[in-house]
């Protein structure tokens, strides 16, 4: 009995003393190349129905299970373009782009940089298309969304209110009219 102790003393001891190694560390540049590196190990996982959202500092963490986060302490623009570049260099999805209606509303006075945040946001999508729909909205889309699908939120330091992205990913090599061609030769083989 003694020596059954002993060696879970000993092993424990060990145990513990392994946690308190000495790390390195990280410098900013480190954990800027972290959260670019954790995205490209993430992105092959996601595709059609997930989401991928760049948000303000004030979006809250949700307890939703299918909701994951990292923290970028950046921008939010330059953050934005590095997220859509990946996206949109991946083979397998594409990004339908939304973005707080209200965004369009909040004029210079109430918010010092939305009008410059608005232009930079227009450089960055370029000729993608961007929805708009209503803050409120956004959160019962993701509520229903995130019970079956995963929605990966990348959290910066911006804070511009309504000034997060939210990319709803779609499949980049088919779309919906090959769909509707399967489904009508599928029901016309009935």
């Amino acid at each position: 009995m003694f020596k059954k102790l002993l060696i879970v003393l000993v092993f424990g001891s060990t145990i513990i003393l392994s946690g308190c190694q000495n790390y390195s560390i990280k410098t900013t540049e480190n954990l800027a190349q972290g959260w670019k590196e954790q995205l490209n190990q993430k992105l092959p996982l996601l595709g059609h129905r997930n989401w991928i959202l760049v948000v303000d500092k004030a979006f809250p963490e949700q307890n939703a299970p299918g909701m994951d986060y990292i923290y970028v302490n950046e921008s939010l623009l330059p953050v934005l373009k590095e997220v859509l570049t990946q996206v949109n260099s991946s083979a397998h999805v594409k990004p339908i782009v939304y973005q707080d209606k209200e965004l369009g509303f909040i004029t210079e006075s109430q918010a010092k940089g939305v009008k410059e945040f608005v232009l930079g946001a227009k450089t960055i999508f370029g000729t993608q298309k961007v929805e708009t729909m209503p803050h409120d909205s956004v959160f019962k889309k993701l509520d229903t969304e995130s019970k079956l699908f995963k929605v990966l939120v990348i959290k910066t330091n911006e804070t511009i209110p309504y000034t997060s992205v939210f990319l709803q990913l779609d499949c980049a090599y088919w779309n919906g009219d090959k769909e509707k061609a399967l489904r009508d030769a599928i029901k016309a083989g009935n």
